[in-house]
């Protein structure tokens, strides 16, 4: 029936059958020559921040002008005169509400199933995409428009309180950290939606995180001055404080790193005991053999290859969304400590990661998950070394369970 048809129908019926043919109308999926845009867990709202141009419309503007957009110009395309004046935290804070419920599996279960794994729990993977999402929006509600900002590094991500069932959730962050040179930390919650007039408690917290972000040229790609952070409160010098902390730390780390320096006395002497054990494990004349419980690393890897679509390009068009990246290679990670423990593995943490080069629509992607670390806990969660193997028969307590590090490159 003609949408035509069916408002004229519903203009001349009573007040119970409008209500009803309403009814009826929401409960089918329309049918449109641009359908609502619904992408892989990333939040409507979100969506129409990172991308405003159509695909085909950039492809064709790219190939009118003649330019490649990923390459780097010798023209800079930043004004000089941009304003620095240094900016409140509250000037960035953007909050997003996901109504998800349990009855009547919200206003739109549409939404929900993008974000629904086969158990119908929350499947993470779509929430980190979310998270660089938001980031983004908050990053150039500090810078504006005329800079390109990137994802250049997400902080540890930590799940504070499971949940225990699906809930009204809320998104939520602010630029914590600027000194007014290229980079800002943006922190972010996740929490359950508190009453009206009222806060999040902290046991509603779910996770926690914070992203690095950069700003570049949109020409040249090198780094651009930003607005710095202007401090009020004793909250906001508390969270200025511990993103410089942080900055500290990731400076201190990146010269410390095994493609900066090598290992010190102590890894070494791990290195050389690990290989010995090895080695004991292949003599004939040693009766130790490598206990059946355990596995060589190379046997634990999982690689994959895809091509990067265009549907999860950044807003520039021709580079991926850092969400999406983040999303894959946690997902990656998921399936290689399913296959190493052959039982589903529950997250804890995600340890800080590294975004070294960007990744161009058209590309292929390819990723390796390997099982970098393993240890047994009792069921609190607590740590034993004696479980690891040295003086016992590593294997865990009953009740307990192995915690598993999986690292992705």
């Amino acid at each position: 029936m003609p949408p035509t048809n069916l408002l004229r129908i519903a203009t001349r019926a009573s007040k119970s059958e409008f209500k009803n043919c309403i009814t009826w109308s929401r409960a089918i999926r329309q049918l449109h020559l641009s359908p609502r845009w619904q992408t892989d867990g990333v939040f409507k709202e979100l969506t129409e921040m990172r991308v405003r141009t159509p695909w085909i419309e950039a492809l064709r503007k790219k190939e009118q002008e003649g330019i490649d957009p990923t390459q780097r110009s010798s023209v800079p395309a930043t004004p000089s005169n941009r304003d620095l004046t240094p900016k409140r935290m509250s000037d960035s804070f953007h909050r997003v509400v996901w109504l998800f419920k349990v009855i009547p599996l919200a206003q739109d279960p549409w939404l929900l199933d993008n974000y629904l794994n086969a158990n119908g729990q929350l499947r993470l993977g779509t929430i980190f995409m979310d998270l660089d999402a938001l980031s983004g929006v908050i990053a150039y509600k500090h810078t504006g428009e005329s800079v390109t900002t990137v994802t250049a590094a997400v902080d540890r991500i930590t799940i504070n309180h499971p949940l225990t069932e699906l809930c009204d959730l809320e998104l939520s962050g602010q630029v914590t950290f600027a000194t007014g040179r290229s980079s800002m930390e943006i922190s972010i919650q996740v929490a359950k939606v508190p009453e009206k007039g009222t806060s999040a408690k902290k046991e509603d917290v779910l996770m926690t995180c914070a992203f690095t972000m950069v700003s570049l040229d949109p020409n040249t790609k090198k780094p651009v001055a930003i607005c710095p952070l202007k401090v009020e409160t004793e909250e906001e010098k508390r969270l200025f404080a511990l993103g410089e902390k942080n900055s500290n730390i990731k400076k201190a780390r990146a010269k410390t790193g095994l493609r900066k320096q090598t290992p010190n006395d102590e890894e070494s002497d791990l290195i050389h005991a690990i290989w010995l054990r090895q080695l004991d494990y292949h003599d004939p004349n040693n009766p130790l053999r490598k206990p059946p419980h355990t596995h060589y690393m190379s046997s634990t890897t999982l690689s994959s290859s895809q091509i990067m679509q265009p549907q999860y390009r950044n807003r520039h068009n021709f580079m991926i969304f850092g969400g999406y990246l983040l999303k894959t290679t946690f997902e990656l990670a998921f399936c290689c400590a399913a296959a190493f423990s052959h039982s589903r593995p529950t997250f804890l943490s995600l340890d800080p990661s590294t975004f070294d080069n960007p990744v161009p629509v058209g590309s292929v992607l390819y990723l390796k998950a390997t099982v970098a670390y393993t240890e047994a806990v009792d069921e609190g969660g607590a740590s034993d070394a004696r479980l690891a193997g040295e003086e016992g028969n590593g294997k865990r307590k009953e009740g307990g369970g192995t915690r598993v590090q999986i690292r992705i490159d």
